[in-house]
C-alpha cells in the first residue's frame, strides 16, 4: 500500500508528508498547511485511511443518542448562528423540569445510551436550573450518560453562579449532579480576529481550552470541534489543530483521567445566518478537513463525521478518509438545519448500520466513552459487563 500510494501522488509537495505518515511521525504545522492547500484529495484520503486502519481497522462506531436543546434563548448574537432567539422573539423557548423528564423518558424508551445537551446562554435561568436538570435526568434514566454543556456554557454557568474564576468548582457541582462528559461545541476557530468578527462576545480559545483542561483534570472525557468554511484562513485551521494537539499532549503527559476523545470538524452552514452571503465549504473541502483532522491530531483516538452537517452519504465516503465514527440517531436537533430540514432530524440504528456496511465497514454500537455495548431491544449494557455476567 505504501508503495502504491507514493507512486500515485500527483502533488509532489505531499511526498515528504506521506513518508512521515507511513513512518508514524508527527506532522508539523507547515505540513498541515501543505495538506490544506493541496488539490490531491485522493492521496490525502489514502494517508488518512492508513492511519484510521492502523487505529481501528474496519470498525466504525455509532450510538443511539438523543439531543436535547433545553433553550434557544441566548445573550449572544453570533453572526454564524441561526439558532439563537431573544426571550420576546417568535420561536423562543425554554424547557421546564416536566419537559426535561419527558425527554429523558423518551430517550430511555428508545434505548438511548446518551443524552447530548446544549443550549443558548440564557440570561435569566439560575445555576440551580442546570443542576436540577442533570439530577432530573439521572433520577429518571440512571443508566443514560449525560454529555452536556459546551465550554461556552460552562463559563456562562460560572458567571451566573457568581464563581467566574472557579471553573473547577462549577464543573464539580455539575459532575455531582450527573454530568458525565463535555461535548466539543463552542470552539469555532481558535483565532481572536475571527472570534471578534463572527462570534463577538463568545469566549476565546484560551478560555475554551482552559475549561477542557480542568474537565480532564477532574476525570471528564471531552470532545472538540472546529467550525470551518466561513471567514477563517487556512492558517487559522492549522493553528486550531496545533492548539488541540498540544492540549491533548498536556492531558496525556499529566496522566489526567480525562482527555479529548473525538475531533468533530463542522462545516459552516450559512443558511439564515448573518453570514448567509458566504458559500460555505464544498463536499471536497469537507472530506479534506475530515482527513486532515485524522492526520494532524495523532493523539486523538477518534474522528467523527456528524452526519447532520456532513450529510449521511458524504459521511459514508468519509469512512475512507480517516473517519471511524458516524455519530448517532440524534432525533431532535435545533442548532443547525440545512435547507429543507426541520428540528426533527433522525436516522434509525438500522439506517446507520446499513450505511456503514454499504461503505465496506463493520458497525459497532458504542456508548459515549466508546465501550462497545450489547443490546436486547431497548435494554443494553457494556459488552465487557455482559461477558462478566455470562
Amino acid at each position: 500500500m505504501h508503495e502504491n500510494t507514493i507512486n500515485q501522488i500527483t502533488d509532489p509537495a505531499l511526498m515528504s508528508i506521506a513518508e512521515k505518515v507511513f513512518a508514524g511521525a508527527r506532522l508539523s504545522p507547515e505540513d498541515g498547511l501543505t495538506l490544506l492547500q493541496s488539490a490531491d484529495i485522493y492521496t490525502i484520503g489514502r494517508l488518512a485511511n492508513h492511519v484510521r486502519q492502523n487505529l481501528h481497522g474496519h470498525t466504525t462506531y455509532y450510538n443511539i443518542n438523543r439531543h436535547l436543546n433545553y433553550s434557544n434563548i441566548c445573550a449572544l448574537s453570533c453572526k454564524f448562528c441561526a439558532f439563537h432567539r431573544k426571550r420576546d422573539q417568535d420561536g423562543a423557548y425554554e424547557y421546564d423540569m416536566d419537559r426535561i423528564r419527558k425527554e429523558a423518558i423518551t430517550a430511555l424508551d428508545a434505548g438511548a445510551t446518551e443524552m447530548h445537551i446544549v443550549g443558548g446562554l440564557h440570561p435569566f435561568l439560575p445555576f440551580d436550573y442546570y443542576t436540577e436538570m442533570l439530577s432530573a435526568i439521572r433520577e429518571t434514566a440512571p443508566n443514560i450518560h449525560i454529555k452536556a454543556f459546551t465550554a461556552v456554557e460552562i463559563v456562562h454557568l460560572a458567571r451566573i453562579s457568581k464563581r467566574p474564576n472557579d471553573i473547577e468548582a462549577v464543573l464539580q457541582d455539575l459532575k455531582e449532579a450527573g454530568l458525565g462528559s463535555l461535548p466539543g461545541g463552542g470552539a469555532e476557530v481558535f483565532d481572536d480576529r475571527v472570534h471578534d468578527e463572527a462570534f463577538k462576545g463568545k469566549i476565546r480559545s484560551d478560555k475554551w481550552l482552559d475549561v477542557h483542561r480542568i474537565a480532564h483534570k477532574l476525570g471528564l472525557m471531552t470532545n472538540a470541534t472546529m467550525l470551518y468554511g466561513h471567514i477563517e484562513s487556512l492558517e487559522d485551521r492549522v493553528h486550531h489543530f496545533t492548539m488541540l494537539r498540544d492540549a491533548q499532549d498536556e492531558a496525556i503527559n499529566n496522566n489526567h483521567a480525562g482527555r479529548f476523545q473525538t475531533i468533530i470538524p463542522l462545516p459552516f452552514i450559512p443558511d439564515n445566518s448573518e453570514l448567509q452571503h458566504l458559500p460555505g465549504p464544498s463536499g471536497l473541502d469537507n472530506l479534506k478537513m475530515l482527513a486532515i483532522s485524522r492526520l494532524m491530531l495523532d493523539n486523538f483516538p477518534h474522528v467523527k463525521a456528524f452526519w447532520i452537517m456532513q450529510t449521511l452519504p458524504l459521511a459514508q465516503i468519509a469512512l475512507d478518509y480517516g473517519v471511524d465514527d458516524m455519530d448517532g440517531t440524534v432525533v431532535w436537533y435545533d442548532i443547525t438545519k440545512t435547507e429543507g430540514q426541520g428540528t426533527h432530524q433522525e436516522v434509525t440504528p438500522t439506517t446507520l448500520k446499513t450505511a456503514i456496511i454499504e461503505a465496506g465497514y463493520t458497525p459497532v454500537e458504542r456508548d459515549t466513552l466508546y465501550y462497545p455495548i450489547t443490546r436486547d431491544g431497548k435494554d443494553w449494557q457494556r459488552a465487557e459487563e455482559s461477558m462478566l455476567l455470562s
